[in-house]
Parts: structure tokens; sequence; C-alpha cells
């Protein structure tokens, strides 16, 4: 068994399913700290495992590593991307408006300032919902973080509707805020356009930003690669998807053939793709159009 996998599995799993660590410690009758240690790494009996599943309502042999993980809430997804992303060398994304780890601060500004303003807005559940975002925007944060520290490549195949509704609706566009804070988001939403189109232009060392040709992927998906393995994530939220947000399933598996389908299908929209020049200009003139 994989020890530290299973332990970044139990973390991310513990996230999704919104129980505190000395809840969980306590149903199972073992200390915080050993929960902790666990989810580091350290060696777990099978038996433990059995329990925590059973806590956790997932499969246990989904805990050891076996088979397809799935996720139903964006933090347990986005805590298990973050704990990927730390050995990834190349990271390929097709779908979206732009690529979050490399947007800026601004994004993650106006995300916080809207997670607050909709969890003022849940009344008696308003504590929980703004732990809850804090949770949320850490993890994202911290995959930022790493994202600086490493500077894995990054392979991003970018779609006009996305984009389209990016401008549209602002950053976090489904999530219920106020007009003023709904403007701010699309004002935002319209300088990380420009800022996708800036890169594009100059094409940095070590990122490839480029627009799909033609329609649209079936759904949005990342590989990630290390030296050791390739990992195919299929996700339904966006990166500013709030908290709460339960629009789907994300899948997260490292079956070869899974991972090769999806690489081929990468390959050809790359190959197909509008990139340098060509793309900044349609990026900017998308700008354009939702400025009016």
């Amino acid at each position: 068994m994989r020890f530290n996998e299973i332990g970044q599995q139990l973390r991310a799993y513990r996230m999704e399913s919104g129980l505190k660590a000395e809840e969980i410690s306590a149903r199972l009758g073992v200390s915080r700290a050993a929960l902790y240690r666990y989810e580091k790494g350290e060696v777990i009996k099978l038996d433990t495992v059995n329990r925590l599943a059973e806590l956790l309502k997932i499969s246990p042999l989904t805990l050891l590593g076996i088979g397809v993980e799935y996720y139903a809430k964006p933090v347990g997804y986005m805590e298990r991307i973050r704990q990927i992303e730390e050995s990834s060398d190349q990271i390929l994304q097709v779908f979206g408006p732009t690529c979050y780890l490399t947007s800026s601060d601004q994004y993650d500004a106006i995300l916080a300032q809207i997670f607050e303003e909709n969890a003022e807005l849940q009344g008696v559940d308003r504590t929980l919902a703004r732990a809850a975002s804090e949770q949320l925007l850490g993890v994202m944060m911290a995959r930022k973080r790493m994202y600086a520290a490493r500077k894995p490549s990054i392979i991003g195949i970018l779609t006009v509707n996305s984009i389209q509704k990016f401008l549209a609706d602002g950053v976090a566009g489904s999530t219920v805020v106020s007009e003023r804070l709904r403007n701010a988001a699309r004002e935002v939403a319209a300088r990380e356009m420009e800022l996708v189109a800036n890169l594009m232009e100059s094409e940095p060392i070590g990122l490839q930003l480029a627009l799909m040709a033609n329609g649209e992927p079936n759904g949005p998906f990342t590989l990630l690669r290390s030296r050791e393995r390739a990992t195919l994530a299929i996700n339904p939220f966006p990166a500013d998807a709030a908290p709460g947000t339960q629009s789907g399933v994300a899948m997260i598996t490292g079956a070869e053939d899974a991972v090769a389908a999806h690489q081929r299908v990468s390959e050809i929209a790359w190959r197909e793709a509008v990139k340098g020049a060509g793309a900044a200009e349609r990026v900017r003139a998308l700008v354009s159009a939702a400025r009016g």
C-alpha cells in the first residue's frame, strides 16, 4: 500500500465531508494527532482504512487508491489536485476561459469578496458558509504558491464560449451577489482575459495558451504528468465555483486507457488551435465586444 497517497486522499475526502478532524478522530477512537499522522503518510491498518471509508461514505478501495476517485464538492477536488500538482512537471488543461494558476491577485481578491458577501446571505448558516469559503480559498492559494515555487509547464486550450460566458457573467458568475459586486467581477474578468491575450502573444517559457479552433469539448479535463505517472482529472467545477456548488461529480484516475484517450483528444485540439498573436487578437476582440 502507498501510505502517502492514502494519506493524501484521506485529507481530501475529509475536507469534502465537512467533518472536522476531531469529529473523525473521536468516532475512530484515536487522537487528532494520530489522524494527522495518517494524512501525512504514516502506516495505517486495513481495519482503520475500512472504518474511515465508512465514516467518509466512500469505498475502502477508493481510499486505498484502487480505481477512480470521485468528488462531489469543489474543496475535496481542489485539495486532491493541489496534492497531485506538488509532483507534476506538466499540466495540460482543456476547456475554460483561463488557467487559474496563472491568474492575477485581483482574481483571488474579487473571489474572496464574492464568497464573503454570499456567505452573509446565508442567514443562520453564514458562519459555516464563511468557514467553507476560507477553506476553499486557502487550498486555491496554496496551489498558486506551489506553482510559483515549482513552475511546472502549463498548456491551456481555452474555448470561445467559456470566455464569452466569463466576460458576460464575471468571476464566479453563478454565485449570487449584489449588482455592484457583480459589475466589479465583470471588470476583473475582462482584465483577466487581457492578461491571457498578453500571455498568448508573449509566449513565456513553460506557458502555452491557445484558443480551440472549432466547437467545444464534451467537458473540461486536465492531464497532470510527472516522471512517475500521468493523472486524468475530469472536473465539472470551474475554478471560481462557490464551496457549496454541487453541479456534478469530479473524477480523478490514473487508468492508462483513460489518460491515453484524453491525450489523443488534446493533441488534436492543440494541433488545430489558434495560437500566438492570432489567438491574442481574437481574445481581445471578445473583450472589446463584451465592454461594448
